[in-house]
């Protein structure tokens, strides 16, 4: 089966480059376009069969449907369309109202995520576009998901009803998976001691968004009570001022961004994660402490929340109620080793081997259904 898998992302992280690794194994015959207006923001080496295409300007984003164009022509003179059996489009609107206008003009259906950006900045404010794209989702022959919060969040606020039963079901729920250095290198089992200092630990950039002033909020309460903690910041600073405020709590230390090698030992002496993000797509990170042990405190609402059960390997929390995030802690305390057992055996359901099986089979069962 060859597949056109169109991703503006693929370049800026390597978790996409996996998961097409994962693939090729299986079998597949993968594509990968990157429609970008700078190759230079890559932070990987792109494989053999990646095109990073500069295809149109920076500005060109203000004008959606004029750059789409543009997307569309530079995919069109860079493959023969009549040889692909499937696309997959990696985001709704960039990649795919492109996959969707390729799908009406050759025939070859497609399948679409659902990320961040389109719930959060095209679905949320970008009102003309809406139609667009429901448009998508409408005729994509699978719909994935990361969480099941981000699943209702489309389905309640953007989908007309008549809609949305044929889009919840042909919905999928498949998170992102986690490099296999963490499921290899998994943690025994993990014990806390009630007369310790709490430590905590956050790892990602440092910014609004990730909000961990309301982190040290919660430990401020729980400091009142005569419970001790403090917090580790791993991360780069994109946002001095907020990194300078957060380093003048007493009870942080900051830790540069660091390699995969470091962190892993930087988990192993610490006891909980949190991020009470604002906003998430995923957060890998999440996944890769709990390959530590490490129980972890999420966001209500976005994009971990729902992976599990309330309890089972942490809580989710309102991202602003620091209240909320400290009984968090204490819940998580009180039930340590059983939940940190659960964190180093759950943490499975990430392994990429896991989840390109999921795909493999929803490409083949929509294969199947074509040749009908």
């Amino acid at each position: 089966m060859r597949i056109l898998h169109i991703n503006c992302n693929y370049i800026g992280t390597t978790l996409h480059r996996l998961m097409i690794e994962k693939l090729d194994t299986l079998g597949f015959e993968n594509e990968v376009f990157v429609p970008v207006y700078d190759r230079n923001i890559a932070v990987i080496q792109p494989n053999d069969n990646v095109c990073v295409c500069e295809c149109f300007r920076k500005w060109d984003r203000i004008l959606f449907r004029y750059k789409q164009r543009k997307i569309l022509r530079a995919i069109e003179a860079q493959y023969d369309m009549g040889s692909f059996d499937l696309i997959h489009a990696y985001t709704t609107f960039t990649d795919g109202n492109v996959a969707r206008m390729l799908s009406e003009k050759y025939g070859v259906p497609y399948v679409v995520a659902v990320r961040n950006t389109d719930i959060n900045t095209f679905f949320k404010y970008m009102f003309h576009l809406r139609k667009l794209g429901q448009r998508v989702l409408n005729q994509a022959e699978q719909i994935f998901f990361l969480s099941d919060p981000y699943k209702e969040c489309v389905l309640e606020n953007y989908i007309a009803a008549s809609d949305k039963p044929r889009i919840r079901g042909k919905s999928r729920m498949i998170p992102n998976g986690i490099n296999d250095f963490w499921l290899l290198n998994r943690s025994p089992v993990r014990t806390y001691h009630a007369s310790d200092r709490i430590r905590l630990v956050y790892a990602g950039v440092i910014d609004r968004n990730k909000n961990i002033e309301t982190t040290q909020c919660a430990m401020a309460l729980l400091q009142k009570e005569g419970i001790h903690s403090q917090l580790t910041v791993v991360g780069k600073c994109v946002d001095k001022t907020v990194f300078n405020r957060i380093l003048s709590n007493p009870h942080t230390t900051h830790i540069p961004h660091c390699g995969k090698e470091a962190l892993i030992d930087i988990y192993r002496n610490h006891d909980i994660f949190v991020m009470p993000s604002i906003h998430e797509t995923f957060g890998l990170v999440y996944a890769e402490a709990m390959s530590q042990g490490l129980p972890v405190i999420y966001t209500r609402g976005q994009g971990f929340d729902g992976q599990f059960p309330e309890g089972a390997v942490g809580y989710a929390v309102s991202a602003h109620d620091e209240r909320e995030i400290a009984d968090a802690i204490m819940k998580i305390c009180a039930d340590y080793e059983n939940m940190s057992a659960r964190c180093t055996e759950l943490c499975q359901k990430f392994s990429w081997d896991a989840i390109t099986e999921q795909y493999a089979a929803i490409y083949a069962h929509i294969m199947e259904k074509e040749d009908r």
